[in-house]
């Protein structure tokens, strides 16, 4: 199927194209859509130098405005399926046939690339992991779903949910908030095992010291996303 891999990229220079090169290598047959959310480092420099496929947002919407605008690209393209893989080096290209097939399968409509299933590889800070235990936890009161790597950006979906997601897409915390509107609306989430890698250089987005206060942020976010869900969500006119 045509797959589209987006890659949000936000002050990577000194990771972009370490990623761009292992997928290349990797997963030759697949396109990539850099998407530079007006990154202030040297990333467009090295995008342009290299010739890599990207788009440049003109002014700075975060991950959740990023993202989208990669399924508004993907449904304007006609791709089947995309896929949505860090720019900072964590997710190996390796997993990407696996997470792509049951979608490609049409067993799901996202699948999530997790590390807490065989639990191999980087798990992240003991923190960060309580952090995402909880989210776990309170999205299946929220919608039955059990989902063990909430915080994963190593993910599929196939067309119907693209499509979706084009015009419905969180922003505030577009990870977590992503799975309750897939599951209230009736699409298929699932997860796969994979092994992930720490960062390969810059800062995370969400600092260690931020964790606890993000955490709390998000889960008062989900509540809230919950409960109004259905006055969000609209197709495409």
């Amino acid at each position: 199927m045509k797959t589209l891999v987006m890659i949000p990229c936000y002050n990577e220079e000194e990771n972009i194209e370490r990623v761009v090169g292992r997928l290349a290598r990797v997963c030759p047959d697949v396109d990539y859509l850099i998407i530079n959310d007006c990154s202030t480092d040297h990333s467009r420099e090295i995008c342009d130098k290299n010739g890599f496929s990207y788009i440049s947002l003109p002014v700075n919407l975060g991950i959740g405005g990023g993202v989208q605008s990669g399924y508004l690209y993907a449904v304007e393209n006609g791709y089947d399926i995309t896929v949505q893989m860090d720019g900072d080096g964590q997710h190996d290209p390796a997993y990407l046939k696996a997470l792509i097939a049951p979608v490609e399968a049409g067993e799901l409509d996202m699948s999530i690339g997790s590390r807490f299933i065989t639990k191999d590889g980087f798990q992240s800070s003991a923190l960060r992991r309580l952090g995402i235990n909880i989210i776990s936890v309170l999205i299946h009161m929220l919608t039955g779903k059990k989902v063990r790597d909430t915080t994963s950006g190593f993910r599929a979906c196939g067309r119907a949910l693209t499509e979706f997601y084009a015009y419905n897409y969180a922003q505030d915390f577009p990870e977590p908030e992503a799975i309750v509107a897939a599951v209230c609306g009736g699409y298929r989430v699932g997860e796969v095992p994979v092994v992930m890698e720490e960062r390969m250089g810059g800062v995370s987005s969400i600092r260690s010291f931020k964790s606890a206060y993000y955490m709390i942020k998000v889960c008062l976010s989900l509540v809230v996303y919950r409960m109004t869900c259905g006055k969000r969500i609209r197709r495409k006119s």
